[in-house]
């Protein structure tokens, strides 16, 4: 199951990983959150790493420069985020691989 960001999903991340562990889903989403809340696995821009770089932004806007000539920047750094109690709880095994790759691993 992969769960699209959205206001909506958002404020029921915690509901929808319970029940993809009840009907046994592995599921995904972009948010950081997700796999803290019972998802199998998140995958998406580092939320600390936005936040950090739009300091720069705000800091160039406070010393003079117009918004409209700051560029419209992509996210640089992506976390994976793997839940290894969600993976045992519907019987699924994840391969060394992601777990190697994985930003960080819930045990």
């Amino acid at each position: 199951m992969v769960v699209v960001p959205d206001p909506l999903f958002n404020t029921y991340v915690g509901r929808i990983g319970e029940l993809s562990i009840k009907h046994r889903l592995p599921s995904i989403a972009g948010q950081s959150g997700f796999a803290g809340a019972g998802g199998l696995i998140a995958y998406g821009p580092s939320i600390t790493d936005n936040w950090r770089r739009s300091a720069t932004y705000v800091d160039r806007i406070l010393k003079g420069t117009k918004p409209g000539d700051l560029p419209v920047e992509r996210p640089t750094r992506f976390e994976l985020i793997v839940n290894k109690k969600t993976a045992r709880a519907i019987g699924l095994s994840l391969p060394a691989s992601i777990l190697a790759r994985a930003d960080e691993v819930i045990e």
